[in-house]
């Protein structure tokens, strides 16, 4: 008789490959059961028929990492499937695996959209903005302006003047932003990723170099920013971090005005702002 885990295995593969169509994989041919077959499942996964087969049937002992994933690809899983079959193959999830960003949902934009006078915004794990909104715009950096490989927060704080003149007290803001740039980084499997980058600043700014030779590690969970805005003045505002959808390579940021009259001069700006980009001419 299979163990529990192991019969629970059984079942999810057993399930998730009577849900594939055989056809959109170029399998043809009269069936009896829907799905694909065990073989053509072990043959998309190259893994052995019979192994394949006893793992559907709760026995052949426990797969290893690397079994499991070609399964997973095999089956199409999803990343929340992937971890599930982990959890029931070997009862630890998998190793993080960083997965670029191009952007965001329309549904999550909408929700940006509708902090009319809290700046928000979406970040990956290598800290590059794909998501903000009007008041972000307005308050933090018109991103929209910025090419998609230039609308990076590390590049922001130590390669761009202006920037660093709107902060109140950078070095600890720098301190802060590059220990919880490595702790992302690492929490999501980009360590990779961000060598490139890190070179980069390591050679153009000797303060990266210096705070990234400390190794500090940090959280970036809420606090208080303040900046010095060009129309607004001195402003403070909070701000708290999420995750997106429990995925470890998003976070979204939003900061939100201590002061109620800040947040509806805010407002007025971001209105402004859209007001302005409504009326430009289509060309």
């Amino acid at each position: 008789m299979p163990t529990n885990s192991a019969g629970s295995l059984a079942a999810f593969l057993r399930d998730r490959r009577t849900r594939l169509d055989p056809a959109s994989f170029g399998f043809s041919g009269r069936r009896r059961t829907p799905g694909l077959r065990r073989e053509e499942v072990a043959q998309r996964a190259n893994i052995s028929p019979t192994w394949y087969t006893w793992l559907e049937q709760g026995r052949g002992g426990a797969p290893s990492a690397d079994v499991l994933n070609r399964i997973a690809k095999g089956l199409m899983l999803t990343e929340a499937e992937r971890e599930h079959l982990f959890m029931l193959g070997l009862g630890r999830p998998p190793e993080v695996r960083y997965i670029g960003v191009e952007g965001i949902s329309p549904r999550l934009q909408r929700l940006l959209d509708t902090l009319e006078a809290s700046p928000a915004l979406v970040r990956t794990a290598t800290w590059d903005v794909v998501a903000w909104n009007r008041a972000a715009q307005v308050v933090l950096t018109d991103y929209s302006a910025l090419p998609a490989d230039q609308r990076n927060i590390l590049r922001f704080m130590f390669r761009s003047p202006a920037i660093r003149e709107k902060q109140h007290d950078w070095e600890s803001l720098a301190r802060f932003v590059v220990g919880a740039f490595r702790a992302d980084a690492a929490r999501a499997g980009a360590v990779s990723e961000v060598r490139e980058l890190v070179d980069e600043l390591c050679s153009a700014s000797p303060e990266f170099a210096a705070l990234w030779r400390e190794n500090d590690v940090l959280s970036h969970g809420d606090g208080t920013k303040r900046l010095k805005h060009p129309v607004l003045g001195d402003i403070e505002l909070e701000y708290s971090g999420f995750a997106v959808d429990g995925r470890p390579d998003l976070s979204l940021t939003v900061y939100n005005p201590v002061d109620s009259a800040v947040a509806e001069r805010i407002r007025e700006l971001a209105r402004h702002s859209k007001a302005q980009v409504s009326s430009e001419p289509v060309r």
